[in-house]
């Protein structure tokens, strides 16, 4: 990872698009790069895609979209937590645009958290557990302005939507195109159709390990069997 490069790519694509501020901006991305890039390296370090590990250690590459696209998010949650809101808003913007991911910055995403072709997903203000996984035209939103509640160890296939009052148990597998509403998904489970008629079938949590694995490190806990 290197700070200053990615900074300069950050300020240009910024000047671009919308516009940068230098004696505006400075501090406040100097400040929230260093947490951005403390962030990346944490959830990095738990990925095992092969993008993200090579010969053994944790890589940063700024021309990998996917990988941008976690690290913009952690820049504008930085930024927005150190109090410049309208450098956050230019950081969120630039992400949709270059990424076509909606993932505001004041949605609080874990520690850990995975992304495969993002295009066309919006994530809203729901709680998310560590090892969330997502892909392409995935939705997380409210009903009423109640959001889902997510356990570890979540992953959403392609054009899945989970929306309103869902507690979402640990190791749940969202199939492509389900559509979830105000439903309980307990833990264990994978999960088909659309409301009100969707499906449910539980596996064994070795099934969701396998799973897992191919875009995570198994962390030790997940291996306890009590």
């Amino acid at each position: 990872m290197d700070p200053i490069f990615t900074k300069e790519i950050v300020k240009q694509q910024l000047a671009s698009l919308f516009i940068y501020s230098p004696s505006d901006d400075d501090v406040a991305l100097d400040d929230a790069l260093q947490d951005a890039f403390h962030r990346c390296g944490k959830c990095f370090a738990a990925i095992s895609n092969k993008y993200y590990q090579q010969n053994g250690q944790t890589c940063f590459n700024p021309f990998h979209s996917g990988q941008y696209s976690i690290f913009l998010y952690y820049l504008s949650n930085s930024i927005w937590a150190l109090g410049n809101r309208s450098l956050a808003d230019r950081v969120y913007y630039l992400n949709k645009a270059l990424n076509g991911l909606d993932l505001y910055y004041e949605v609080e995403m874990p520690d850990i958290f995975f992304l495969d072709h993002p295009v066309g997903s919006v994530l809203g203000r729901a709680v998310y557990g560590n090892y969330f996984a997502f892909s392409q035209n995935c939705t997380v939103g409210n009903n009423k302005d109640i959001f889902p509640d997510f356990g570890e160890n979540v992953c959403m296939m392609s054009g899945s939507k989970v929306l309103g009052r869902c507690k979402v148990g640990d190791h749940v597998i969202f199939s492509a195109n389900t559509y979830v509403k105000d439903q309980n998904i307990p833990s264990c489970s994978i999960v088909f159709g659309s409301f009100p008629n969707i499906i449910i079938k539980c596996k064994d949590k070795q099934y969701f390990l396998e799973h897992m694995k191919q875009k995570f490190l198994i962390p030790p806990h997940f291996l306890n069997t009590e």
